[in-house]
């Protein structure tokens, strides 16, 4: 998420951002390759979430998002993956996504490998691309952003009612308009159940994703307002102590001059469903396969307008 808010940061506030980028702590102190920037060539990222919170200590992804951005079309493809995705994969083993992460971690130091550049590597074969960057970013640091940039605001379809003492959890919004706070987004964007009385709806992995890409749409508006702009530096303070990312600060730099005027309407979210069979999402071939080809349409200029430009020609 916090690539979003580099991506679509303004022009006019650029000076200010690279002199945050100077002072470290957001990226990679080191250049970047010749060819290889985001002015110059199409970039892909793997954007994880983590259930990671004071009273919950987690290295367990509950957001696993993968994003392709053109320099060329302006434009950018967002596909997300059900937290409990099945992936049967030659070299791994056979469990949920969202559990990589957290076994690559634990043994980093066995390996030598960082677990970032493991999940780059995985994702890169599950989804037939190549993964450039990857970006961590804890459940604190979501709430950090939505509180600096005001809110989001969302329609909730459903009430929901969950609550969980051990680890704090308090979970109780109302159906209709909202606009929440940092707390209650990660609230909407978590609920599965309920275990209160009356019974709220059960929410599945797939409602889940469709609300994570509405508060990520509505973040965006928010960031593309003049308000939203001068806020960018306070986000980028907020997040500084729950964000890890393997981007070189040059880099970033470079995806801000570069995609300063992105607009929303140009970000295609491709949200990938299946079936549910417990405890694991089954996902559906066509579905996998035509979040593949998005991205890889993105990466090549073939995405959008341009897409179908290029599908009506003879």
């Amino acid at each position: 998420m916090i690539l979003l808010v580099a991506v679509i940061a303004a022009l006019g506030y650029a000076g200010y951002l690279y002199w945050k980028f100077d002072q470290g702590g957001f990226g990679v102190d080191q250049p970047v390759q010749a060819g290889q920037s985001a002015s110059e060539k199409p970039l892909t990222m793997l954007l994880l979430g983590t259930d990671n919170r004071p009273k919950h200590p987690s290295n367990l992804t509950d957001v696993i998002m993968v994003a392709a951005l053109n320099p060329e079309t302006q434009s950018a493809t967002v596909v997300s993956l059900p937290r409990d995705t099945y992936v049967e994969l030659s070299g791994y083993k056979k469990t949920k996504i969202n559990a990589f992460y957290s076994r690559f971690k634990s043994k980093e130091k066995t390996s030598g490998i960082l677990a970032g550049d493991e999940m780059k590597t995985m994702m890169s074969k599950y989804l037939d691309i190549q993964v450039d960057y990857v970006t961590v970013l804890d459940f604190q640091g979501f709430r950090d952003i939505v509180d600096e940039f005001g809110g989001v605001d969302v329609n909730i379809s459903e009430n929901m009612c969950y609550t969980d003492s051990v680890d704090g959890t308090d979970i109780n919004l109302k159906k209709g308009q909202a606009q929440l706070n940092g707390d209650k987004a990660l609230d909407y964007v978590r609920y599965r159940k309920s275990n209160c009385s009356p019974a709220t709806k059960p929410s599945d992995d797939f409602d889940r994703n469709k609300r994570q890409n509405e508060v990520l749409n509505s973040l965006i508006a928010q960031m593309q307002s003049l308000g939203g702009v001068l806020k960018i530096g306070k986000v980028l303070d907020a997040v500084d102590d729950n964000l890890a990312s393997d981007i070189e600060n040059a880099q970033i730099k470079s995806m801000i001059a570069t995609y300063w005027n992105i607009s929303k309407e140009n970000v295609e979210f491709v949200p990938v469903t299946g079936t549910w069979r417990s405890p694991y999402v089954y996902i559906d071939d066509k579905e996998l396969d035509a979040a593949k080809q998005s991205l890889q349409d993105q990466i090549s200029g073939l995405s959008g307008a341009a897409a179908a430009a290029a599908a009506d020609s003879p």
